[in-house]
Protein backbone atom coordinates (compact mmCIF):
# COMPACT_ATOMS: atom_id res chain seq x y z
CA UNK A 1 0.00 0.00 0.00
CA UNK A 2 1.37 3.42 -0.97
CA UNK A 3 1.96 5.73 2.00
CA UNK A 4 0.25 9.13 2.06
CA UNK A 5 2.45 12.16 1.69
CA UNK A 6 2.15 15.13 4.04
CA UNK A 7 0.58 17.15 1.22
CA UNK A 8 -2.06 14.52 0.57
CA UNK A 9 -2.99 14.38 4.24
CA UNK A 10 -3.37 18.14 4.35
CA UNK A 11 -6.05 18.29 1.66
CA UNK A 12 -6.95 21.47 -0.19
CA UNK A 13 -6.80 25.00 1.16
CA UNK A 14 -9.10 27.55 -0.52
CA UNK A 15 -8.21 31.23 -0.19
CA UNK A 16 -11.27 33.33 0.75
CA UNK A 17 -9.44 36.68 0.84
CA UNK A 18 -9.41 39.60 -1.58
CA UNK A 19 -5.87 40.57 -2.63
CA UNK A 20 -4.59 43.71 -0.92
CA UNK A 21 -3.54 46.10 -3.68
CA UNK A 22 -2.87 49.81 -4.05
CA UNK A 23 -6.07 51.81 -4.41
CA UNK A 24 -8.42 48.92 -3.66
CA UNK A 25 -11.97 49.62 -2.52
CA UNK A 26 -12.49 50.42 1.17
CA UNK A 27 -15.54 51.25 3.23
CA UNK A 28 -16.50 54.90 2.51
CA UNK A 29 -14.54 57.20 4.78
CA UNK A 30 -11.91 54.61 5.74
CA UNK A 31 -8.21 55.30 5.01
CA UNK A 32 -7.23 54.46 1.45
CA UNK A 33 -4.86 51.61 0.70
CA UNK A 34 -1.56 52.93 -0.56
CA UNK A 35 1.29 50.58 -1.49
CA UNK A 36 4.42 52.02 -3.10
CA UNK A 37 8.11 51.15 -3.43
CA UNK A 38 10.21 52.38 -0.50
CA UNK A 39 13.48 50.62 -1.36
CA UNK A 40 14.52 48.88 -4.57
CA UNK A 41 17.02 46.19 -5.42
CA UNK A 42 18.65 48.49 -7.97
CA UNK A 43 19.20 51.37 -5.54
CA UNK A 44 19.27 49.71 -2.13
CA UNK A 45 19.96 46.03 -2.68
CA UNK A 46 16.49 44.99 -1.46
CA UNK A 47 12.86 45.51 -2.41
CA UNK A 48 10.74 46.97 0.42
CA UNK A 49 7.24 48.39 0.04
CA UNK A 50 5.66 51.24 1.98
CA UNK A 51 2.13 50.23 3.04
CA UNK A 52 -0.54 52.59 4.39
CA UNK A 53 -4.09 51.41 5.07
CA UNK A 54 -6.80 51.24 7.69
CA UNK A 55 -7.38 48.35 10.05
CA UNK A 56 -10.53 47.38 8.10
CA UNK A 57 -9.06 47.13 4.60
CA UNK A 58 -9.90 44.18 2.37
CA UNK A 59 -10.98 40.95 4.01
CA UNK A 60 -10.83 41.73 7.71
CA UNK A 61 -12.15 41.06 11.20
CA UNK A 62 -14.10 43.51 13.37
CA UNK A 63 -13.34 43.26 17.08
CA UNK A 64 -16.10 44.29 19.51
CA UNK A 65 -14.33 47.61 20.21
CA UNK A 66 -14.95 48.57 16.56
CA UNK A 67 -18.45 49.75 17.46
CA UNK A 68 -18.96 48.90 21.14
CA UNK A 69 -17.61 51.27 23.78
CA UNK A 70 -15.32 49.28 26.09
CA UNK A 71 -15.50 46.17 23.89
CA UNK A 72 -12.65 43.74 23.38
CA UNK A 73 -9.83 44.72 21.04
CA UNK A 74 -7.91 42.35 18.79
CA UNK A 75 -5.38 41.96 21.60
CA UNK A 76 -8.09 40.02 23.45
CA UNK A 77 -9.17 37.82 20.52
CA UNK A 78 -7.71 34.31 20.55
CA UNK A 79 -6.90 32.58 17.26
CA UNK A 80 -9.02 29.57 18.21
CA UNK A 81 -12.10 31.82 18.08
CA UNK A 82 -11.41 32.33 14.38
CA UNK A 83 -10.72 28.74 13.36
CA UNK A 84 -13.22 25.93 13.38
CA UNK A 85 -16.34 24.32 12.02
CA UNK A 86 -18.56 26.61 9.97
CA UNK A 87 -21.75 26.68 7.97
CA UNK A 88 -22.15 28.45 4.63
CA UNK A 89 -25.67 29.86 4.22
CA UNK A 90 -26.57 30.76 0.64
CA UNK A 91 -28.95 33.64 -0.07
CA UNK A 92 -29.12 33.95 -3.87
CA UNK A 93 -31.13 36.28 -6.06
CA UNK A 94 -30.80 39.44 -3.97
CA UNK A 95 -30.78 42.85 -5.60
CA UNK A 96 -28.89 45.97 -4.64
CA UNK A 97 -30.11 47.45 -1.38
CA UNK A 98 -32.23 44.43 -0.47
CA UNK A 99 -32.66 43.50 3.16
CA UNK A 100 -32.69 39.80 3.93
CA UNK A 101 -33.84 38.17 7.11
CA UNK A 102 -34.63 34.87 8.73
CA UNK A 103 -37.04 33.76 5.99
CA UNK A 104 -34.34 34.15 3.32
CA UNK A 105 -31.76 32.38 5.49
CA UNK A 106 -34.12 29.48 6.18
CA UNK A 107 -34.77 29.09 2.45
CA UNK A 108 -31.24 27.69 2.15
CA UNK A 109 -32.51 24.59 3.91
CA UNK A 110 -29.30 24.22 5.92
CA UNK A 111 -30.08 25.90 9.23
CA UNK A 112 -30.07 23.44 12.13
CA UNK A 113 -31.32 24.38 15.57
CA UNK A 114 -27.72 24.28 16.79
CA UNK A 115 -25.24 26.09 14.57
CA UNK A 116 -21.46 25.83 14.49
CA UNK A 117 -19.66 28.87 15.95
CA UNK A 118 -18.86 30.36 12.53
CA UNK A 119 -21.53 31.25 9.96
CA UNK A 120 -20.66 32.53 6.48
CA UNK A 121 -23.37 34.16 4.36
CA UNK A 122 -23.00 33.80 0.59
CA UNK A 123 -25.02 36.49 -1.21
CA UNK A 124 -22.91 36.34 -4.38
CA UNK A 125 -21.97 39.98 -3.86
CA UNK A 126 -18.22 39.25 -3.63
CA UNK A 127 -18.15 39.36 -7.43
CA UNK A 128 -19.00 43.06 -7.23
CA UNK A 129 -16.15 43.99 -4.87
CA UNK A 130 -14.12 46.98 -6.09
CA UNK A 131 -17.05 48.34 -8.11
CA UNK A 132 -19.68 50.98 -7.38
CA UNK A 133 -22.27 48.20 -7.09
CA UNK A 134 -20.44 46.89 -4.01
CA UNK A 135 -21.74 49.91 -2.09
CA UNK A 136 -25.34 48.83 -2.79
CA UNK A 137 -24.98 45.38 -1.28
CA UNK A 138 -27.80 43.52 0.46
CA UNK A 139 -27.93 43.82 4.25
CA UNK A 140 -28.83 41.37 6.99
CA UNK A 141 -31.73 42.10 9.36
CA UNK A 142 -30.75 42.51 13.00
CA UNK A 143 -33.37 40.04 14.24
CA UNK A 144 -31.93 37.39 11.93
CA UNK A 145 -28.46 38.03 13.35
CA UNK A 146 -29.94 37.69 16.82
CA UNK A 147 -31.48 34.32 15.94
CA UNK A 148 -28.18 33.09 14.48
CA UNK A 149 -26.56 34.00 17.78
CA UNK A 150 -29.25 32.22 19.77
CA UNK A 151 -28.47 29.07 17.80
CA UNK A 152 -24.77 29.24 18.60
CA UNK A 153 -23.08 31.58 16.11
CA UNK A 154 -20.12 33.51 17.54
CA UNK A 155 -18.48 34.68 14.31
CA UNK A 156 -20.48 36.14 11.42
CA UNK A 157 -18.73 36.31 8.04
CA UNK A 158 -20.22 38.10 5.04
CA UNK A 159 -19.15 38.55 1.41
CA UNK A 160 -20.09 42.25 1.44
CA UNK A 161 -18.55 45.47 2.77
CA UNK A 162 -20.71 45.10 5.89
CA UNK A 163 -23.64 43.03 7.18
CA UNK A 164 -25.37 46.41 7.70
CA UNK A 165 -26.26 48.80 4.86
CA UNK A 166 -23.29 50.82 3.67
CA UNK A 167 -23.88 54.56 3.79
CA UNK A 168 -27.20 54.32 5.64
CA UNK A 169 -28.81 57.73 6.15
CA UNK A 170 -29.10 57.20 9.91
CA UNK A 171 -25.49 55.92 10.15
CA UNK A 172 -26.69 53.00 12.28
CA UNK A 173 -25.07 49.56 12.51
CA UNK A 174 -27.72 47.27 14.04
CA UNK A 175 -26.06 43.96 13.12
CA UNK A 176 -22.75 45.20 14.49
CA UNK A 177 -24.56 46.10 17.70
CA UNK A 178 -26.09 42.62 17.93
CA UNK A 179 -22.96 40.59 17.13
CA UNK A 180 -20.19 42.76 18.55
CA UNK A 181 -22.42 43.80 21.43
CA UNK A 182 -22.58 40.12 22.47
CA UNK A 183 -18.75 39.93 22.33
CA UNK A 184 -18.80 38.12 18.98
CA UNK A 185 -16.76 38.88 15.87
CA UNK A 186 -17.59 39.95 12.31
CA UNK A 187 -15.59 39.12 9.18
CA UNK A 188 -16.26 41.30 6.13
CA UNK A 189 -15.36 41.00 2.44
CA UNK A 190 -14.88 37.26 2.21
CA UNK A 191 -14.89 35.74 -1.27
CA UNK A 192 -15.06 32.32 -2.93
CA UNK A 193 -17.95 31.02 -0.84
CA UNK A 194 -19.70 29.64 -3.90
CA UNK A 195 -17.00 26.95 -4.19
CA UNK A 196 -17.44 25.64 -0.62
CA UNK A 197 -19.64 22.88 0.76
CA UNK A 198 -22.20 24.07 3.30
CA UNK A 199 -20.49 22.43 6.28
CA UNK A 200 -16.83 23.41 6.12
CA UNK A 201 -13.84 24.13 8.31
CA UNK A 202 -12.44 27.65 7.99
CA UNK A 203 -9.77 29.88 9.49
CA UNK A 204 -9.34 33.65 9.66
CA UNK A 205 -5.77 34.65 10.49
CA UNK A 206 -5.43 38.34 11.40
CA UNK A 207 -2.36 40.51 11.59
CA UNK A 208 -1.35 40.74 15.24
CA UNK A 209 -2.70 44.26 15.74
CA UNK A 210 -4.02 45.34 19.12
CA UNK A 211 -6.76 47.65 17.83
CA UNK A 212 -10.37 47.52 16.67
CA UNK A 213 -9.84 45.16 13.76
CA UNK A 214 -7.28 43.69 11.39
CA UNK A 215 -6.90 42.40 7.84
CA UNK A 216 -7.09 38.61 7.71
CA UNK A 217 -5.98 35.80 5.45
CA UNK A 218 -9.23 33.83 5.23
CA UNK A 219 -9.08 30.17 4.20
CA UNK A 220 -11.26 27.08 4.00
CA UNK A 221 -9.88 23.59 4.61
CA UNK A 222 -11.31 20.94 2.29
CA UNK A 223 -10.73 17.19 2.59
Amino acid sequence: MRAETAGERRGTIVDLSHPVVDGMQVYPGDPEVRIAPALTVAADGVDVASIRMGSHAGTHVDAPSHSIEGGRTMADVALDELVGEALVVRVPGLSGGDAYGWRELEASGSLPERLPPIVLIDTGWAARFDTELALQHPALAADAARELQRRGMRVLAVDTLSPDPTGAADASFPVHEVVLGADGLIIENVRGLESLPAPVRVGFFPLRLAGDGAPVRAVAFLD
